[in-house]
């Protein structure tokens, strides 16, 4: 058992806003910030696209139908692979069944799914560049999220059925990373979940919290969203507006 008792603490030591794994980050001409890497691992919901309003729904239904609290589950959900979720709230016997319905809930809602600000304008600059999706969601949810969103699909996504351990283990983005062909520590994790954020952390990535909530997180920095994020072929720069705090 280790020191700490937060599971979602990443398991190698980094302080808050710490040194970036894979280089020293620094300012650009504008006073925005340039991370380096050689890759970018994207989480989906709440990174690349915005499915809130049909995670809310889909969850809610389904606790709903279970007789519990939606507030509840849905303090649970983010970060989280369904199966995961799931298991907190039904017994063993159930979790196989109960995933298929969650599944089906959230298929049935993808309409309406919008891409997160700045993802359209980033993505096309990445041609040529290892870049992958890391979900906690599974492949034919996360496909159909992407392609509502009108994002271009990686060649590489990681889902939840390619892994054992799903976020806040550090699994997920190693393996992402190895898919690239990249250690950890060339990669730029841009994450939205304190599990997610934890697992890329873990993995020995540098990690970009995405929206105010990854404030309170250990991620290296933080923005407000993608607007303006430019790759510039040695890595991420983020403009000064968009920035929340520097590492």
């Amino acid at each position: 058992m280790g020191l700490s008792k937060d599971p979602l603490a990443p398991r190698h030591s980094q302080a808050r806003g710490g040194s970036l794994q894979g280089g020293r980050s620094s300012t650009s001409p504008d006073g925005g910030l340039l991370l380096p890497a050689r890759g970018l691992l994207f989480d989906n919901d709440g990174v690349l696209v915005d499915s809130e309003p049909s995670v809310v729904r889909s969850w809610s239904r389904w606790a709903l139908d279970h007789d519990l609290d939606p507030a509840e589950v849905m303090a649970a959900v983010p970060g989280r692979r369904a199966a995961d979720t799931v298991a907190l709230f039904v017994k063993p016997a159930r979790i196989d069944e109960s995933v298929e319905v969650i599944n089906r809930y959230e298929l049935e809602d993808v309409e309406g799914t919008t891409a997160v600000p700045g993802v359209l304008e980033l993505v096309p600059q990445l041609t040529g560049v290892p870049w992958a999706v890391v979900t906690s969601g599974i492949r034919e949810l996360a496909t159909a999220r992407l392609r509502a969103a009108g994002v271009p699909l990686p060649a590489v996504i990681v889902t939840a059925e390619d892994v054992l351990a799903g976020k806040p283990d550090p699994e997920p983005y190693a393996v992402g990373a190895g898919r690239l062909g990249l250690a950890p520590a060339d990669v730029i994790v841009l994450e939205d979940s304190a599990s997610g954020i934890a697992s890329g952390l873990s993995a020995g990535a540098t990690v970009l919290g995405i929206g105010e909530p990854a404030l309170g997180t250990p991620a290296t920095a933080v923005v407000r969203d993608l607007t303006g994020a430019r790759w510039t072929g040695d890595g991420l720069e983020l403009p000064p507006a968009a920035l929340l705090r520097r590492p």
